[in-house]
């Protein structure tokens, strides 16, 4: 694949507790330049993004992020503030625990209820499958499908493990015809990317974007 067909899938990521402004402002440019799908950013930083680059931008942010056991109030709470704020798209985490529980009722009711919250725009559901078996990976892959979500994501990355090829076909093998993947986690090389892309992911989160870039 060429470098500008992998950009354009890219979430090109900067989520770590410490990111300054100006740092943030690097992430956007890049992006910008690369043409990146979008940036996905902490929600702090929302507002100061959209009032600098406007429609130059899609910004994606997190809720529940990264442990994903918030109420599902709070989540809603989250959600409907970003997207004021100026936030394009969503990635919220699942609630492990009910995962674990066997609570796929409960799992499908929040996920169905932040979808309700973004309206049109685009809900991602990370499932952090690090945490999962296989059949879990499965369960929760069909719930977040059930619920109207807009894509299932493997990881949040900050997890104890990241994105598996392995993990990619068992999703999609859950999920409707028109529901899409992100793969997050530990894609830090072109050929990773590539694997990912060709196994079905329409997203990539990546902090190494510009590693990708700075191939001959």
């Amino acid at each position: 694949m060429e470098r500008e067909d992998i950009a354009k899938r890219i979430d090109h990521t900067l989520l770590k507790p410490f990111a300054t402004m100006d740092q943030i402002d690097q992430l956007c440019d890049e992006a910008i330049r690369y043409g990146c799908a979008s940036v996905c950013i902490p929600p702090c930083y929302i507002k100061r993004v959209k009032d600098k680059y406007g429609a130059d931008l899609r910004i994606t942010t997190v809720i529940g992020f990264p442990l994903g056991y918030m109420t599902t109030e709070a989540k809603v709470a989250e959600c409907k503030d970003a997207l004021l704020k100026g936030a394009d798209e969503i990635d919220m985490v699942v609630n492990v625990t009910d995962i674990k529980n066997g609570d796929m009722d409960l799992v499908k009711e929040e996920i169905r209820q932040i979808k309700e919250a973004c309206g049109d725009h685009i809900l991602k559901v990370i499932l952090e499958n690090c945490y999962l078996e296989e059949t879990e990976i499965a369960a929760a892959a069909s719930a977040a499908s059930d619920a109207g979500a807009d894509y299932v994501k493997t990881s949040t990355g900050f997890g104890t493990g990241g994105a598996k090829l392995d993990d990619i076909e068992i999703m999609r093998s859950n999920i409707r015809p028109d529901m899409k993947i992100k793969a997050a986690g530990g894609i830090r090389t072109r050929e990773a990317m590539e694997s990912f892309c060709e196994a079905g992911c329409d997203r990539i989160g990546c902090s190494s974007t510009s590693e990708l870039f700075r191939e001959d």
